[in-house]
């Protein structure tokens, strides 16, 4: 399968989950990140803003505040994305291609390693991963490669196997529900 195929399998076993599913595996997921040695290392969390049936990031966005340590999420600047510092997950409006982004345009975070949350289609137990076809995570990670990175996904999208491209940039851990 082509990743113009898988991507629309996914995006349809997405949309079939109820609110009361995503809502349901979202904190089980929650429970496994809090409990990895990824988040109890991290000081930092760059985190993302969830969009249509993603995992519900924001509870875990606010644990880790509550935890004391400091978060941030991306905003989308043309061809290149920057994770700005917030203390309110509230503060946001919908920005590159409807994907809810922070109000502000900073502090731009600045913490060379902080954890970094991968969003994605689709996922391997080597951490290949498909995304959403913008590259912006690899291109930010290209340019910072020492960030520990760290994915979330659904049981579904966790398959045997993902064929990759030279660009593309494996996730250290994956957390599936």
């Amino acid at each position: 399968m082509d990743k113009k195929e898988l991507r629309r399998t996914i995006r349809e076993q997405k949309r079939a989950m109820s609110e009361a599913e995503i809502e349901s595996r979202s904190a089980r997921l929650g429970e496994l990140f809090a409990a990895s040695a990824a988040y109890r290392n991290a000081r930092t969390i760059y985190g993302y803003l969830p969009y249509n049936q993603e995992v519900r990031t924001v509870p875990m966005l606010e644990r880790a505040l509550r935890d004391g340590k400091k978060v941030a999420v991306p905003k989308v600047y043309g061809d290149e994305m920057k994770f700005i510092c917030m203390e309110d997950l509230t503060q946001v409006a919908k920005g590159y291609a409807g994907i809810p982004e922070p109000t502000a345009d900073g502090p731009v975070a600045d913490d060379p390693t902080a954890l970094v949350l991968m969003p994605g289609l689709a996922f391997d137990p080597q951490g290949h991963r498909i995304g959403y076809g913008g590259g912006f995570y690899d291109k930010f990670l290209s340019a910072e490669p020492d960030h520990p990175t760290l994915a979330l996904c659904y049981e579904f999208q966790m398959l045997p196997h993902l064929d990759t491209e030279a660009h593309d940039i494996p996730v250290d851990w994956v957390l599936w529900a």
